[in-house]
């Protein structure tokens, strides 16, 4: 296959089974694209996946960057065929409460396994790992979240992220600034969460803060309405991505929307109105998820060139070094020491 040479876009689509189809091909050469996010439905092996990033890694130079949102516990998109069964980063917290010394030598060991073994099968980049405080109302949330305490959630996303990176794969903070005080989901409902500011930056977004772009090179903004702050949520507000996350926080790295066609993002319009939001309040791209329909109408109506600084970042989310191949993988001396302590506390099996 020939690959297209052309700039990398600021919109990011999936697609809908284990290979491309023609339809899809053309799509992701559309020149508005800059990546692919990956879903269990697009895993049936590893040789497979790793066919299928191959082929979408080919079709364009720079290649677009493929992402998963690969977390452990509940939402880990990719569970068979040798894939290790993370656990829950609740686990990790518990296990803090008792010897925070071990929770983050965990917590580095798990990020290896993780981006390793996704790197093995060409797989670039996972959204995680979440940062929001278990505050036990968030259905959506829950278990997804390390702890209740944000220095505890600082330090064991640090370590995680330490693992990722090991790995040569970078860290995704979400949801800023914070996901975990709302029982509503925002895939299904559009949540509000009647907070104050200052309770928000001591609490839910100060691991932010703390971390920084050179521990989580991407955040991505939650589909949340603070009311007592913006009217507008997170993700599409310029008060919470410039002036809260870039300059108070002194964040540099990328912003990823969510997903805009959860029901928590139709508060903006249409779905061009959604995307033009999200890039003019300050994300660097926007996912377009389970709806191709949506997706062409935004590619065929958006008119949006990346800046110079938003096309760094994405650029800078990608490996740098060659990934070991799966075989390789198996036999790394740094990898086994890893699967030797997970195996030590958690199942390899068990969700």
């Amino acid at each position: 296959m020939t690959q297209q040479a052309m700039a990398l876009g600021p919109v990011m689509v999936d697609v809908a089974g284990t290979e491309l189809t023609e339809q899809e091909k053309q799509r992701l050469l559309h020149p508005s694209v800059g990546g692919v996010i990956l879903f269990a439905r697009n895993f049936e092996n590893r040789a497979q996946l790793n066919a299928l990033c191959t082929e979408i890694h080919a079709l364009r130079q720079p290649a677009l960057l493929i992402a998963v949102d690969h977390e452990g516990g509940r939402v880990q998109r990719f569970k068979d065929d040798g894939f290790t069964h993370l656990p829950a980063m609740r686990e990790l917290g518990r296990i803090w409460d008792s010897d925070p010394a071990l929770a983050v030598k965990l917590a580095t060991a798990l990020g290896y396994i993780l981006a390793a073994e996704l790197r093995a099968c060409g797989v670039d980049f996972s959204f995680t790992p979440v940062l929001d405080l278990d505050y036990e109302c968030s259905a959506v949330i829950g278990d997804r979240a390390f702890h209740s305490k944000p220095q505890t959630v600082a330090r064991l996303a640090e370590a995680l992220a330490h693992g990722l990176q090991q790995a040569g794969m970078g860290a995704c903070g979400k949801h800023f600034p914070g996901h975990g005080a709302v029982e509503a989901d925002s895939h299904h409902e559009v949540p509000v969460d009647e907070r104050d500011l200052v309770t928000i930056l001591d609490n839910d977004a100060a691991p932010y803060g703390w971390l920084g772009g050179t521990v989580i090179q991407a955040v991505m903004p939650a589909h949340v309405i603070y009311p007592t702050i913006d009217p507008k949520p997170a993700g599409f507000s310029e008060y919470w991505l410039q002036r809260v996350l870039r300059q108070a926080l002194a964040y540099n790295g990328m912003i990823f929307s969510d997903d805009l066609t959860m029901e928590g993002a139709t508060v903006a319009g249409d779905i061009l109105a959604r995307a033009e939001a999200a890039l003019q309040a300050g994300c660097d791209m926007v996912l377009v998820c389970n709806r191709p329909d949506l997706a062409d109408e935004l590619l065929q109506r958006l008119h949006w060139t990346m800046s110079n600084e938003s096309s760094q970042r994405l650029l800078d989310l990608f490996p740098i070094d060659e990934a070991l191949e799966w075989d390789a993988l198996q036999a790394d001396e740094h990898y086994q020491q890893a699967q030797q302590l997970r195996s030590q506390y958690f199942s390899a099996t068990a969700a």
